[in-house]
């Protein structure tokens, strides 16, 4: 395990081929499902996540994170957002011709950062990100470690009790999930607040 390690968005940042693919790797499935939520139609959602993803690369060089919680997501849904709007709007003209209130209201929906679309886009990240990134760096850690992480740290089960279960200390499952933290918030540094 690396220690100094950069977190992705850190890496991608700087160019590295690597972290990029990572990076689209870990967000086209999300970016994928929000669209298809929304109501793309299938075969036209490939070539619009082509089309996000161009954009974050196009605009990841200048991204300047806030230091505020959240602020890569944020970023990320405007930038899929803005798309999104994009191919809506190029289909409104047809909608009107056949009467299809969907565009109507997934523009609303999309424009209204209050509305529920968003605000399912901020819980999804943040779960399908800290997701990925803790099957990705489970591999740095004993099975049981990881696994008295996720009983503890996202079941929230009681310590003891995980303890019991996996044959370990109390102490031992509270540096289980010590170690795992530290390392998923060195991973996602940027990309979400791991358990701020």
């Amino acid at each position: 395990m690396s220690v100094t390690r950069q977190s992705l968005l850190l890496r991608a940042q700087a160019g590295d081929g690597g972290a990029w693919k990572d990076l689209t790797a870990l967000y086209r499935p999300l970016i994928v499902g929000w669209l298809l939520r929304q109501g793309v139609p299938a075969h036209e959602v490939d070539d619009l996540v082509q089309d996000i993803l161009l954009s974050v690369v196009r605009s990841l060089p200048t991204f300047s994170h806030s230091g505020r919680r959240g602020a890569f997501r944020a970023w990320l849904r405007n930038i899929t957002r803005h798309r999104a709007c994009d191919f809506w709007r190029a289909r409104e003209p047809r909608a009107a011709a056949t009467g299809d209130s969907g565009v109507a209201e997934a523009l609303r929906q999309l424009e209204d950062p209050d509305s529920e679309l968003n605000r399912r886009w901020d819980e999804e990240h943040d779960r399908h990100v800290l997701g990925c990134l803790l099957d990705l760096i489970e591999v740095e850690f004993e099975p049981t470690t990881v696994q008295a992480f996720r009983r503890v740290a996202l079941e929230e089960a009681p310590s003891a009790e995980v303890a019991g279960e996996l044959g370990l200390s109390v102490g031992a499952v509270y540096m289980a999930k010590s170690r795992v933290l530290k390392r998923l918030r060195e991973e996602a540094e940027g990309l979400i607040d791991v358990f701020a």
